[in-house]
């Protein structure tokens, strides 16, 4: 029979660190026995690495820990363990099987706090006569092994793939079925990665970890900021973005190139951002601002391989383009590198965004004295003109923002 939230006594699970605290604070603290964590991303960006240097961490601390491999040899996870200067990644016990039977049987006989299945996709059932990776077998998986997890104890972290799009391949049952659905992003030419809850009954999924990439392992980078403020360029075209990664401020630098088009459709070509944002910021560019791009191929780049999907980046889209249509630095009055954010009404007004406070405070840390913002400027107008004029100190009166 029902009964009253206020007669529930709630229990507070020990949670287990991983050992990697950009991952702990993603997951809310570290992983909560008996739970089941999907990881997903792109082939090769690192989600191997990353539960393989968590594992290790664990097996130093002195927890048991599996790690079920079906698509890789044991020999292949052991060259991968050499190569990572973290833990003690040797001592983890390995299990090259695609046979979920005997999976489940060995998850039951060795009982360990923590094990890693990689991949969800590849795991095959033999009660069922569909192929592996079907929705059938990925359903009947996930679920056998959540049946097991749950009864013993054990925090599972299940490696999954993505489709083409970057969503999480299979069925969404499988998202449902989970306790925590992590992304995993990045570009595998460059060095950074970013991890992110999609969703979390543990814990919020406001936090992101960011992560780079090097010979020896994944290594967390706590001040990213610092980074790609230093990287950042005053050549025309470039621009500081106040952005958010969940509940952290991160600037990051956004860069565009505007070309005279040869083709009859120029080219739009959007990295770090949404194609269909780009079209949406350079027609109210065009609109409300004077500066239109109709003949010119126009390409914009967040550097370090970051992808911002927040609102909040329109305005330092629009600022880099326009700073690349005019052949124009954007630079503040003490030429430090120009700060901006902020969110395009289709009306030319700029809209505020979450976390203002957060992201100008993210931004005086770095010295970036002059922040154009919704706050400072109401439309995008007034903040091209701004924005343009900083190099030699004219008003914004004084700017003619004609069509290109």
């Amino acid at each position: 029979m029902p009964v009253r939230l206020a007669s529930v006594v709630a229990t507070h699970e020990q949670r287990l660190s991983t050992g990697i605290g950009e991952l702990d604070n993603v997951l809310g603290g570290g992983l909560v026995p008996g739970s089941l964590v999907l990881l997903g991303g792109s082939p090769g960006v690192g989600k191997s690495t990353l539960t393989t240097m968590a594992l290790a961490n664990l097996a130093a601390a002195g927890r048991r820990t599996l790690y079920v491999s079906a698509e890789e040899s044991a020999a292949q996870i052991r060259l991968r363990a050499e190569r990572l200067s973290v833990g003690d990644a040797l001592a983890i016990p390995v299990v090259a099987e695609t046979d979920l039977a005997t999976v489940l049987a060995t998850l039951e006989q060795e009982r360990p706090d923590v094990c890693v299945v990689d991949s969800v996709q590849t795991l095959h059932s033999g009660e069922l006569a569909s192929a592996s990776g079907s929705v059938a077998q990925v359903r009947e998986v996930a679920g056998e092994i959540m049946r097991v997890a749950k009864s013993a104890g054990i925090a599972v972290l299940l490696v999954g793939h993505v489709t083409k799009d970057g969503a999480l391949a299979g069925p969404r049952v499988l998202e449902h079925l989970v306790d925590c659905v992590l992304q995993f992003e990045g570009e595998r030419e460059r060095t950074y990665r970013t991890v992110r809850a999609v969703k979390n009954r543990f814990g919020s999924t406001n936090e992101a970890g960011v992560f780079e990439m090097r010979d020896d392992g994944l290594v967390e980078v706590l001040d990213a900021s610092a980074r790609f403020v230093a990287e950042a360029t005053h050549a025309p075209g470039s621009v500081v973005l106040c952005a958010m990664e969940g509940a952290r401020p991160l600037l990051v630098e956004v860069q565009a190139l505007v070309h005279g088009s040869e083709l009859e459709q120029p080219r739009r070509v959007a990295a770090g951002i949404d194609r269909n944002r780009l079209a949406l910021v350079l027609a109210v560019l065009g609109r409300h601002a004077g500066i239109g791009l109709g003949h010119a191929d126009v390409f914009v780049n967040v550097v370090g391989g970051i992808r911002i999907d927040e609102p909040g980046a329109d305005l330092a889209v629009a600022l880099a383009v326009a700073s690349a249509a005019r052949g124009r630095s954007l630079q503040s009055v003490a030429g430090s590198p120009l700060a901006c954010f902020g969110e395009l009404g289709l009306t030319g007004e700029l809209r505020s965004v979450a976390h203002a406070d957060r992201r100008l405070s993210e931004a005086a840390k770095f010295k970036l004295g002059q922040v154009l913002e919704p706050s400072r400027y109401r439309t995008l107008r007034a903040a091209v003109g701004a924005g343009l004029a900083g190099l030699d100190g004219r008003s914004t009166s004084d700017l003619q923002l004609t069509s290109a």
